[in-house]
């Protein structure tokens, strides 16, 4: 509908077209202003669609740009509850795999019960899983033991995968299987933890790393997202590398994670192997969370961070066991604190101790000694 505009020098008399009959003039004029009120009734709806599109479809922002690019085939998962995440709680470990538990009955078998006594503190403690040998066949058994034993309690195994190739990128904890063999493996793996609900975190370290490995770059996200296509189906929870507070700055982890396959998992796990407190990781994944889009929930490992970080990653003096492992009551994205990291087992030949994942009692019972009392 044409507006006529005000004439120059200011006449606004009416427009030439109105009719003179003072009738047809009426009616002409309520039929405008139908007009006009229809009008005003299509922008109004147009108006609310608009703030619609913005509020639910468009990604919030923060100082530094977008928090994600929206695209016609990003399709994002539901997410679980913490509950859901981890039906019935979090499940100890089979004696054959608690590796705590066997040092434990170790040092009773030589006598020292008092070792013994500060060892069962985290025996005791569920412990996740680290899905670490070449053999698929041994990884298989593994996962089998974990499954039949956390259903044997009713609640929900916890499984490190930890086997990416070129892992660690040739430092303390060096191996994994080749890239041919990889994607294979993790299908195998997942196929047996179908209908278990495990709770599966893919590859502590894997996407941190990149930063400080260019080798990295083009091959590794490419392949965790096939991981993440390997675990999908089969009913767990799955959840990627989200570093820590102080490892790579989130626009850059956001990113990776997006490209890992995030939108497709629960969401992610931080401070994995390390001994960040619970507050300021907390601060860095809801950060993280918000930047990545879709709500992400997450993860933190408190295995060994009672004592906040004390100046390294590896093997740090005066560090103490965390919190009790536990899942969240679920009001927040924060699913769950986990034991991730194994106590006791070294972080590599740093600071005195022995090789990486192998077991330490000293440093155990000085994490025991240290343990956060809270």
């Amino acid at each position: 509908m044409s507006h006529s505009p005000a004439r120059p020098g200011g006449d606004t008399r009416p427009d030439e077209s109105m009719p003179d009959d003072p009738v047809v003039g009426s009616v002409h004029r309520r039929g405008a202003r139908r007009q006009w009120t229809a009008l005003g009734a299509v922008a109004a709806v147009v108006i609310a669609m608009v703030v619609v599109v913005v509020t639910v479809v468009l990604p919030r922002t923060e100082p530094g740009g977008p928090v994600s690019e929206p695209s016609p085939s990003r399709s994002i998962i539901a997410r679980k509850s913490a509950a859901a995440a981890f039906p019935g709680g979090l499940a100890t470990q089979p004696s054959a795999e608690n590796q705590p538990g066997r040092q434990a009955a170790a040092a009773r078998d030589r006598g020292d019960t008092a070792a013994a006594a500060e060892i069962d503190q985290i025996a005791a403690q569920p412990i996740a899983t680290w899905l670490t040998s070449r053999s698929t066949a041994a990884s298989v058994r593994t996962v089998h033991a974990v499954v039949e034993n956390a259903a044997a309690q009713g609640r929900t195994p916890t499984f490190v995968l930890y086997n990416v190739p070129d892992r660690d990128c040739g430092s303390y904890s060096k191996g994994g299987v080749s890239t041919a063999e990889y994607v294979p493996w993790v299908r195998r793996v997942a196929a047996a933890m179908r209908g278990s609900h495990a709770v599966v975190l893919v590859e502590p370290d894997a996407i941190a790393q990149i930063s400080n490995c260019k080798r990295l770059e083009t091959g590794r996200l490419p392949l965790l997202r096939k991981a993440v296509d390997a675990l999908s189906g089969h009913g767990l929870t799955v959840y990627l590398d989200g570093g820590n507070e102080n490892r790579v700055p989130i626009a850059t982890m956001a990113e990776r994670l997006r490209e890992a396959g995030v939108d497709r998992t629960q969401g992610f796990f931080t401070n994995v192997s390390n001994f960040y407190g619970v507050d300021p990781e907390r601060a860095y994944a809801d950060a993280l969370a918000d930047r990545i889009g879709g709500d992400p929930h997450f993860l933190i490992d408190v295995s060994r961070n009672g004592q906040g970080w004390r100046g390294t990653w590896c093997n740090p003096e005066g560090a103490g066991l965390g919190q009790t492992p536990r899942v969240t009551g679920g009001t927040t994205r924060l699913d769950a604190l986990l034991w991730v990291k194994t106590p006791g087992l070294s972080d590599g030949t740093c600071n005195g101790g022995p090789a990486a994942g192998q077991w330490w009692e000293s440093y155990a019972l000085d994490l025991v000694a240290n343990r956060k009392r809270a």
